[in-house]
């Protein structure tokens, strides 16, 4: 696996390719690399010829006060699992590489999807994860771009700004990878001390609620949001930021729930803000 830090080097490998006539895949991460990653990158590898991963903790997504400076790293690790997992090339630009001007004045500013679920909460979040997502495209120039369901409005927000700037990219969502006891994987869990560990499981068993009453006939989303919120916050060390029901296709909140409908839960723990969604209808937690 080839490792570049600039994008001079990374462009000389995308033409060479594009000369062989191979198709190319991009895995877009912050790094501190675990299961759910590798499994972005494993299905990449069946999709393309050359898959690229990039790893860069982009620091126009972070806002006052968050874990910018704190978010875990480890270089030499990530390296090493990329390339078992079939990389061909690990792209990890300095923020001047990216950035060289300083923080950018030419954005990606996201619609009206941007203002719902954490939007509320991390105003501008979403302005950076598209400039950086539509940076990577067009430095990669990826066939096929794969994007975890755990993130799911980022996701949303993405495959919207593809169909909306006509990036001819194909975006691929692959399901939330999970612990054995259903906690979402995400490099934020190494935050957890044990005690908060234990307790983060509060998230998966919300959802586990949800689901059982929908399939038992529930459709009242007040009804479905009252009894996960009480649930939740039965856990003395969380704190509920949100719990919302919306349309998967849209994010507009709903007030009767339907096959369509997602719940979307952001949750701290301790300190540690955990993030985590499910369609009602999808047999998708264990």
């Amino acid at each position: 696996m080839y490792t570049a830090r600039d994008i001079a080097s990374l462009r000389v490998r995308r033409r060479e390719w594009a000369a062989a006539g191979l198709k190319v895949g991009l895995v877009p991460t912050m790094g501190f690399f675990h299961e759910g990653h590798l499994a972005l990158m494993r299905r990449a590898r069946e999709l393309c010829g050359r898959v690229v991963v990039s790893l860069f903790v982009n620091p126009i997504q972070f806002g006052p006060g968050e874990d910018l400076a704190s978010y875990p790293r480890d270089l030499d690790r990530d390296r090493e699992l990329a390339a078992a997992a079939g990389a061909d090339l690990l792209f990890v630009p300095s923020e001047e590489e990216m950035y060289p001007a300083g923080p950018p004045s030419t954005r990606v500013v996201p619609g009206e999807m941007a203002s719902a679920l954490c939007g509320r909460f991390r105003p501008g979040h979403f302005d950076g994860v598209c400039t950086v997502v539509a940076k990577l495209f067009n430095m990669v120039q990826p066939d096929v771009a794969v994007f975890g369901r755990k993130d799911f409005q980022q996701l949303a927000i993405i495959r919207r700004m593809v169909r909306d700037l006509d990036f001819p990219v194909e975006i691929i969502a692959h399901p939330t990878v999970r612990e054995p006891d259903g906690l979402a994987m995400s490099s934020r869990n190494s935050y957890l001390s044990p005690d908060e560990r234990e307790q983060a499981v509060c998230l998966v068993e919300g959802m586990r609620l949800a689901k059982r009453l929908y399939n038992e006939g529930e459709r009242s989303c007040g009804r479905l949001r009252q009894e996960v919120s009480s649930l939740i916050s039965g856990y003395p060390l969380a704190r509920i930021e949100y719990v919302e029901l919306v349309d998967s296709r849209s994010l507009a909140p709903v007030e009767r729930a339907d096959d369509h409908t997602l719940l979307a839960l952001a949750v701290r723990v301790g300190s540690t803000r955990l993030i985590d969604n499910t369609i009602l209808a999808d047999r998708d937690l264990p």
